[in-house]
C-alpha cells in the first residue's frame, strides 16, 4: 500500500470509494510511507525521538499531510471545501469509535493512548478552509488567529504525544509555532504573492506608509524595510519567548525542540543579513548553519547548559 500523493490516492481512499478498511498493520505503514516520502525543512520523525513514538508521530503527520494536500493541491477552491468538509466528518467518525481511511484507522489508537482531544485536529482542518477564501490579512490579530488553527495545534499534538501538556507548556508551544510560521511567512513573500497570498497585515503596511501600489509592484522602498524589520522582530520575540519549554522536553526531545526554534531564529537572521530585501532575494539557511545549530545544542542532552 505506497502512497504515492495524496490527492492520487482518493481513487482509493476518497470519500467516493468503495474500499475497505485496512487492518491495523497496513494502515500503520501507509501512515509510515507518507510520512518518510515527503520532503520537509524538518523531518517528520528525527533520531532523537524515542522509537516508540516514531508510529504515532507518522499517523499525526499522515492526518497533516492529508488535511494540507486537499487545502492546497486539488486545484479548485470548490473541491478542496468538499473535501475538507469530509475529511472534518472522517475526523469526527474517528472520534465516535468508526474508522475506515488508513489514516484515521492508524489514528484512533494514537489519539486513545494519549488522550488527544479533537480540537487541535479540527481548528488545522479550518484553517485549511480559511485559504480557499481568505487571500489577505487586515490585521495582525486576523493572523495571529489564522496562525493558531494552522501552526499551534502541531505543537500541541506533540506535548500531547510526549506527555507534556499543561498550561505553561501550552503557551510556550504556541508562542514557537506562531513565531515558526510568521518566521516563514517573511521568508516567502515573493512566493506567496505569486499564488496571490499576502499575509503582511494592512494595518501593518498602513502603519509603515507602504501603500498597496508598491507591493503589487513588489519594491522593496525604505518603508518597506522597516515593516519588514518590525515582522522579524516581533516574530523573533515570539520564538524567544516559548524557549522555556526547551527545558519541560523529555530526553532527547529537548534537542528536537531546540533547533526547530534555531531554525526559524536562522530564517530571521537570514532576512536581516539580506537587508529585509525578500522581493529581489528569497533568504535561505545553509546546512552547516543549521549543523551548527544542532552541535551548540547538544550539551541539552547532558543538562550541561540553558538553550542559547
Amino acid at each position: 500500500m505506497v502512497s504515492r500523493s495524496v490527492i492520487d490516492d482518493l481513487a482509493i481512499w476518497g470519500p467516493d470509494s468503495s474500499t475497505a478498511a485496512p487492518s491495523q498493520k497496513d494502515a500503520e505503514q501507509y501512515c509510515r510511507t507518507l510520512a518518510t516520502s515527503h520532503y520537509e525543512n524538518f523531518p517528520v520523525v528525527s533520531w532523537l525521538l524515542p522509537r516508540s513514538l516514531h508510529q504515532h508521530f507518522y499517523n499525526v503527520y499522515a492526518f497533516c499531510r492529508w488535511a494540507d494536500d486537499l487545502g492546497d493541491e486539488t486545484g479548485s477552491p470548490q473541491r478542496s471545501l468538499e473535501l475538507l468538509q469530509w475529511w472534518q466528518t472522517e475526523l469526527d467518525r474517528c472520534y465516535a469509535g468508526e474508522t475506515r481511511h488508513p489514516v484515521f484507522v492508524a489514528l484512533r489508537p494514537t489519539i486513545e493512548r494519549f488522550s488527544i482531544p479533537k480540537e487541535p485536529f479540527a481548528d488545522l482542518i479550518s484553517a485549511f478552509v480559511q485559504d480557499q477564501s481568505v487571500r489577505e490579512y487586515e490585521t495582525y490579530g486576523q493572523l495571529l488567529d489564522y496562525c493558531r488553527r494552522s501552526a499551534n495545534p502541531v505543537g500541541r499534538l506533540v506535548l500531547s504525544l510526549v506527555d507534556r501538556v499543561n498550561e505553561q507548556t501550552l503557551v510556550w508551544s504556541d508562542s514557537i509555532c506562531t513565531g515558526l510560521q510568521l518566521a516563514n511567512f517573511w521568508q516567502d513573500i515573493a512566493r506567496d504573492d505569486a499564488i496571490a497570498r499576502v499575509y503582511l497585515p494592512r494595518e501593518d503596511r498602513d502603519r509603515f506608509g507602504y501603500p498597496e501600489v508598491q507591493r503589487r509592484e513588489r519594491r522593496s522602498t525604505p518603508e518597506f524595510q522597516a515593516l519588514m524589520q518590525f515582522e522579524v522582530d516581533r516574530a523573533r520575540q515570539l520564538l524567544l519567548a516559548g524557549k522555556p519549554l526547551v527545558g519541560c522536553m523529555p530526553g532527547r526531545v529537548k534537542l528536537d525542540i531546540n533547533l526547530f526554534i534555531q531554525g526559524g531564529l536562522l530564517i530571521l537572521d537570514a532576512i536581516e543579513r539580506i537587508d529585509y530585501r525578500v522581493w529581489e532575494q528569497r533568504p535561505v539557511v545553509r546546512k552547516s548553519q543549521f549543523a551548527l545549530a544542532a552541535l551548540k545544542s547538544l550539551p541539552l542532552l547532558l543538562g550541561e547548559r540553558k538553550p542559547d
